[in-house]
């Protein structure tokens, strides 16, 4: 796999991650919409260590910077 997320993308899925993270831990979020958050926040942070979305393949969306040859 190719990464195609940059710093910037990485960064931000995982403080939205800790923030949903919090949130759940805190009770602020609970039920489904607190279960459904908290795998999100899972795949967030999945995806920015190994820097590659699914998503971003199907739709052709590449963040990452492009290294010139030469």
């Amino acid at each position: 796999m190719k990464k195609n997320m940059g710093t910037a993308d990485r960064i931000i899925r995982i403080i939205i991650a800790a923030i949903i993270g919090f949130l759940y831990y805190n009770g602020t979020i609970s039920g489904t919409l607190g279960l459904i958050l908290l795998v999100l926040a899972i795949v967030f942070l999945l995806t920015s260590f190994i820097g590659f979305c699914g998503l971003y393949s199907l739709f052709g969306i590449k963040t990452c910077a492009v290294k010139e040859k030469g």
